[in-house]
Parts: structure tokens; sequence; C-alpha cells
């Protein structure tokens, strides 16, 4: 990073309380988040303590109600929060993602009796979410996924298993996507599963290249009974709540992609400046400066395109072909960005002593996330020239 830090990027809110907003943000991320990323990174550690100060700060329920413990705010602002927080460390970004798109169901499709039971203690940083909706063998394609769900009177009763469960084995609940009724979309159903419910289990963690503090692991529900209040939506409509939740979920990974990008940048530029090869600072050679220069506007078209997007949420109009393409363009620069920061330090840049390289590990699974880019694009072409049609 720079000498004097990260400088802070020109935000674009709407309100006073906004900017209050951002500013308690950058201040938590440069005393709770930054300080302790690399080291908590190398050494696989999950800041739960980080998610309860979120909560108790008030950021864990930012874009729901305030009458269910939310804080009411558009996702304009929610998700540069996001963008902040995804500079100081990827894995509490990316986790308050993960939370905010398991509340989604709920908030969106639950009963007024189910948020008034559940959703303050979900938003209000007691309890952390996990999203359930790719299985081993139902990843891009979800609709064939295969978990069951049996209804017997006012009772239902899960079996399967779930894939890549951000939090897995640490949430305290769990919004499954399982099949309720015949095979294809319209038979699945959603449910908010408690994380110490008899019957479900987690995998040991996978281990991955990046993001080391935030445990991803199988989930396994044998036997596991809920009760129908914990139906989320009527039954057979899970698909349609999930595909839904995804729209949103894409454009926050958008955001968190464009914040490590961000903090690429700044290493990078801290580096140019204060190192010199034959006689003159690193930062005054032209070719470099060229690379700066397509870093700079590749970060900056990204979050125009995720603020776009996020501005037809906010007013009530699609926005899932936006979605898609700012998940697209977002997670792709940011690969680009990430490599290029790499080379930029040279043989620093390929060593733990700077974070670069973290970057570039941790954010590949972006382009995999909430859809892989391949399945965005899919969805970009469907909405310019309709379905595929098939002989």
């Amino acid at each position: 990073m720079r000498p004097d830090g990260p400088q802070p990027v020109e935000r674009q809110l709407p309100t006073d309380e906004a900017h209050e907003l951002m500013a308690l943000v950058r201040d938590l991320a440069r005393r709770e988040v930054r300080p302790r990323a690399a080291e908590e990174e190398d050494a696989g550690v999950f800041p739960r303590g980080v998610f309860t100060t979120l909560g108790t700060s008030g950021l864990l329920g930012l874009p729901y109600p305030q009458e269910y413990g939310g804080g009411d705010q558009p996702y304009e602002v929610y998700l540069q929060v996001l963008e902040e927080l995804a500079a100081a460390r990827l894995t509490v970004a990316m986790g308050l993602s993960v939370h905010t798109l398991s509340c989604f169901g709920l908030a969106e499709y639950g009963t007024k009796e189910q948020r008034e039971q559940y959703l303050p203690a979900m938003l209000g940083g007691q309890l952390l979410g996990a999203y359930c909706l790719s299985e081993p063998n139902a990843g891009s394609d979800a609709a064939s996924l295969r978990t069951r769900a049996t209804r017997d009177g006012a009772t239902w009763t899960l079996n399967g298993g779930k894939a890549w469960i951000t939090h897995g084995g640490i949430a305290d609940f769990y919004t499954v996507l399982a099949r309720s009724g015949a095979e294809g979309p319209r038979g699945i159903t959603a449910f908010l599963v408690p994380g110490d419910a008899a019957g479900l289990s987690a995998a040991p963690p996978e281990r991955k290249m990046g993001l080391k503090g935030s445990p991803t692991a199988q989930i396994h529900l044998d036997g596991v009974t809920v009760d129908d209040g914990r139906r989320i939506g009527e039954e057979g409509q899970g698909f349609g709540i999930a595909l839904a939740a995804l729209d949103s979920g894409r454009l926050g990974i958008a955001a968190c992609a464009v914040g490590v990008a961000q903090a690429a940048l700044d290493e990078a530029l801290a580096f140019l400046a204060g190192r010199r090869q034959f006689g003159r600072p690193l930062s005054d050679f032209q070719g470099l400066r060229f690379m700066l220069a397509d870093m700079a506007t590749a970060i900056e078209a990204g979050r125009a395109l995720y603020l776009t997007a996020a501005r037809l949420r906010d007013a009530g109009r699609p926005f899932s072909k936006e979605a898609a393409m700012a998940k697209l363009l977002c997670t792709d620069n940011a690969m680009k960005v990430t490599i290029d920061a790499v080379q930029l330090l040279g043989g620093y840049g390929y060593t733990a002593d700077f974070p670069a390289e973290r970057y570039l590990r941790e954010v590949k699974v972006l382009q995999i996330l909430e859809g892989t880019n391949q399945i965005q694009r899919m969805i970009i072409g469907r909405h310019l020239l309709g379905p595929e049609t098939r002989a």
C-alpha cells in the first residue's frame, strides 16, 4: 500500500447517512480487518469476531428492512460497503455477501410471522448464515439438484448433500434448496435449517488456493427434520427464489472483485513510487504507467457497471442482465489487474512478503462463485437473443 495508506475511493453515495456509514466502515476496516488479514489468512483463521462487530455496528443487514433489524440501505450503498471491506480482506466481504444472500429468501418471500421470528437475530450479528444450492453433481445446472425434502403432515425430512458451501460447518443457519416434487425447476422448495439440527453435519473444509480463512465444506443432511414453519415461500417456488437471490448475489461478488482489484492497484502504486531502477523511480517509466492506466480504467469501468445494476435494482426495474454483466466484467477485470500487480512488483510480487500474490490467489474464485463466468455469458446471451433452441 502507499506510505500513507490506501487512498479513499471517491464514493457515489446518495445521502449524508450513507457517507457516515461509509466512514464507519473505513474505520472498522482500518482497525479491525486489514491489520490481521495476511496473518489470519495464512493460518486459516476465520474472523468470527469481526462478523459479530459487523452485526453490532448494523452492517450485517444493510439492504433489509429496519423493522426487522436491517439498515434500510439501497443496494447502491450496500455494495460500496462490500467493496471497501473486500479491499481490506476478501474473506470478510465475501462472508458478508454470502450472509446477505442467505437472508434473502426469508426477507423477500417469508411470511410476516417468519420475518418477525427469525430475521432480527439473523441481521443483528448473533447468527451467521450459509446458502445451500450447489451439490456435487449439480453446480451450474442447479435445477438438477437431488437433495430430497419429504413432507409428513407439518414436518419435512431432508436427505442429501450440498457442496461448496461458504461457512459450511460454522454457520448458525442454512438456507437449503431441496427437491420436494417432480424433476426440474418447478419441484424445488426452500427451507431455513438451524445449524445445530440433528442429522446435519459438515465434511472437513476444502483445501483451497486462496481464501483460506473462509471455510468451504460439503454439508450432509441425513434425516434432518424441520417443521413447515421453516419452509420459505410456497412449495415448488424454491428455484425462483434461488434465481432472484443469485441476481443480487452476483452484484455482491462484482463489488468484492472491484475491492480486491483496487487493493492490488494501490499496492502496485506504492511499490513503483518507492523503488528506483536505472537512476529513476519505477513510476517514471512510461510502459509501467500504461499498465497502471489500464488497471485503473478496468476498475472504474467495473465499479460503474455494478453501480448501474444496483440502481436498477433499487428502482424496482429488471437487472438480471446487468447483474450478469457486472459479475462477468468485474471478476475478469480483477483477475487481470491482480496478475498485472504481481508483474509490476517483479520478484517481490511472487513472495508472501507482499499481499499482491494473495490477491491473485483469492480473486480467482470470484470468476466461479454465484455462477461461473461462462454461465454469465449464457445469461447475457439469453437476454439478448432469447433461449437457445434444440432440434
